[in-house]
């Protein structure tokens, strides 16, 4: 098994048509994520590709490095997103791509490898099965899927659209609108908010995956969702809402409307991203009908070291968090890129 680093144009091309052949891929998997990375945060990235002795591709592992002096040096597949990890057809390709994610991460210096899975694989490596992903499968008529709503969700969503609320599912001419909603609620969560910027590179790269939902009143948006879709599943890795209006429910017509826009363009399955299980926002998705299906992150550790644990339940960020809130939301705005580009 040859494994090497992914440089030209053909390679891109063999990579994408091997995750589109895998059933286990996940849309993240697909090369274009790397331009989009790169072209956000300027991370270095290391795409290793196995091909066997004919010269066909057996196994893909996107990687990418994060390095700072306040986190350290470290690799994730992939940071920012839900899910990515090493697929591969069989257990050499397998062994052969995680060999020689070890020899770059020692190359390097770094202190671990992070994979993102969705199901347990054949990695010899720790493990961790802390978060779940929040999925709903999908009817083929939304009514279906309301109709199986509690009476209070139902009465809930059509608070706000008694208050006159519109909704508009777009594209490029959504980002704005959307992020001037996500970064105030990122700021109030105590957050540093991703820049702009990546969410313009996102659709630029993903025209047709990537999809904007937004409410407003009047001209003013108070919820936003980003939708990626791949195969039958249609994701909702970010969304928002200006908790200024929480007593008017845009949240959940924007994921009555996210998932009513599901339904009509026939996806199958819904992903509310990722939980705690038995958190507020794991409760919180599954009153929309998500069931809780385990993730598994491994994780390969140079000498010495342990499961990082950088997620804000940590009790040193506490603070960070507290002041973060109390920042004018044009301040987080400016400095919260800086930040989050170095938060897997």
């Amino acid at each position: 098994m040859i494994v090497s680093t992914l440089q030209s144009d053909q390679e891109a091309h063999d990579w994408d048509q091997y995750v589109l052949a895998c059933q286990t891929a996940s849309g993240y998997h697909l090369s274009a994520w790397r331009g989009v990375i790169h072209e956000t945060f300027g991370h270095p990235t290391t795409y290793l590709m196995a091909r066997d002795e004919q010269g066909v591709v057996r196994g893909v592992l996107p990687l990418v490095l994060l390095s700072s002096v306040t986190f350290g040096r470290f690799f994730v597949s992939l940071p920012f997103f839900n899910y990515g990890g090493l697929i591969a057809d069989n257990g050499e390709a397998m062994t052969a791509l995680t060999e020689a994610a070890e020899r770059q991460a020692q190359s390097v210096k770094a202190s671990h490898i992070e994979l993102r899975h969705q199901e347990p694989c054949g990695i010899e490596w720790p493990s961790s099965q802390r978060k779940v992903s929040m999925r709903a499968q999908l009817p083929k008529q939304f009514d279906e899927l309301w109709n199986g709503f509690s009476s209070k969700l139902r009465s809930q969503v059509r608070r706000a659209q008694k208050e006159g609320m519109t909704v508009r599912v777009g594209g490029a001419e959504c980002v704005e609108e959307f992020y001037e909603v996500f970064s105030r609620c990122m700021r109030d969560l105590g957050t540093p908010v991703y820049s702009k910027k990546f969410f313009d590179v996102m659709v630029k790269a993903f025209p047709k995956e990537s999809r904007i939902c937004v409410v407003s009143l009047g001209r003013v948006p108070l919820a936003a969702g980003f939708l990626y879709g791949f195969r039958d599943t249609l994701e909702i890795p970010w969304a928002a809402s200006d908790r200024r209006y929480n007593r008017l429910s845009p949240n959940m017509l924007l994921y009555s409307s996210a998932l009513q826009y599901a339904c009509q363009q026939g996806f199958r399955l819904f992903d509310f991203g990722r939980s705690t299980p038995d958190s507020g926002t794991y409760r919180f998705k599954e009153q929309w009908g998500a069931k809780p299906c385990q993730l598994y992150w491994y994780y390969w550790l140079a000498g010495g070291e342990s499961i990082p644990k950088l997620n804000p339940d940590n009790p040193k960020f506490k603070a960070a968090i507290s002041i973060w809130q109390r920042l004018p939301v044009p301040v987080a705005n400016l400095i919260g890129p800086y930040i989050v580009k170095y938060l897997p």
